[in-house]
């Protein structure tokens, strides 16, 4: 990762212009601006086309052609970022539970950071789609801790790590960890299972998510949904190719890629039963 990243373009791409400092203010408000401006989205994957976990790659993609991406690419440019600030930043891997029994076996499929600050660990995590965390949590067990949208918390026993947020009345988990910093191979390799591996639902599904101040939207094929925070959500079935990517273009902020065969896969999606 030699590429030099281009900060004043990055901050452009969010709308940020506050402070640019390796302090705890500039990580939550940096965090909080990049899952509102760069959405969570899989187009490469739907249209088959490779996920380079390059910096320049995620760079152009991310930035410069106003796209989206997945917890490798998104994780993976905020690293960049936050190093290039000044922050003691590493990367880690998770398993991912969400939607899943709290006992399933899962592979190593998740990208989130960890930043040291004044002798007090914290973690990002930008990438996690519907559920992207709005600032930064404090590395510490057993305490609510508030964000932008719903609080969240974190679970410890014997050296694993359970990353929760409370939805409506219940508290659901995410994914689990350990604190092992990875090398960049690591992520090489769960990047191309994610994206490659036939039964990726990655491959078969047009998932994007976008988390706003007071709201996240969502769209998961021809379904999009936007839940208020505290509140209730909305949803509504797309009819057609046309709405279906006026809704990304809008809603998510999204510049399509020139793909020929994007409305036919667009076309192809299924209708939520």
């Amino acid at each position: 990762m030699n590429h030099l990243i281009d900060l004043n373009a990055y901050v452009r791409r969010l709308g940020y212009d506050g402070p640019l400092r390796a302090d705890l203010a500039t990580l939550r408000a940096i965090t909080t601006a990049h899952v509102a401006a760069i959405p969570f989205e899989n187009l490469h994957p739907l249209l088959r086309l490779p996920v380079s976990l390059e910096l320049a790659d995620i760079e152009r993609k991310l930035v410069h052609e106003h796209r989206g991406g997945y917890c490798f690419e998104q994780n993976g440019l905020l690293l960049a970022v936050l190093r290039a600030l000044g922050y003691d930043v590493s990367g880690l891997i998770a398993r991912v539970l969400w939607m899943k029994p709290e006992d399933a076996v899962v592979a190593q499929t998740h990208m989130l950071l960890r930043v040291e600050l004044s002798g007090e660990s914290w973690l990002v995590d930008v990438g996690f789609g519907s559920m992207a965390l709005s600032g930064a949590l404090r590395l510490q067990p057993d305490i609510v801790q508030p964000t932008g949208n719903e609080p969240f918390r974190l679970l410890q026993q014997q050296g694993e790590w359970r990353m929760q947020a409370q939805v409506k009345d219940g508290w659901r988990t995410l994914y689990r960890f350990d604190l092992q910093p990875r090398p960049a191979i690591d992520y090489v390799v769960a990047n191309h299972y994610t994206s490659t591996y036939p039964e990726s639902h990655f491959l078969h599904s047009l998932i994007m998510a976008r988390t706003l101040a007071d709201r996240r939207l969502g769209l998961r094929n021809r379904e999009f949904v936007v839940h208020h925070t505290g509140g209730e959500s909305v949803r509504r079935t797309l009819a057609g190719v046309d709405e279906i990517k006026q809704v990304i273009r809008d809603e998510f902020g999204v510049r399509l890629p020139a793909h020929p065969d994007l409305d036919h896969v667009l076309a192809g999606l299924p209708v939520a039963e």
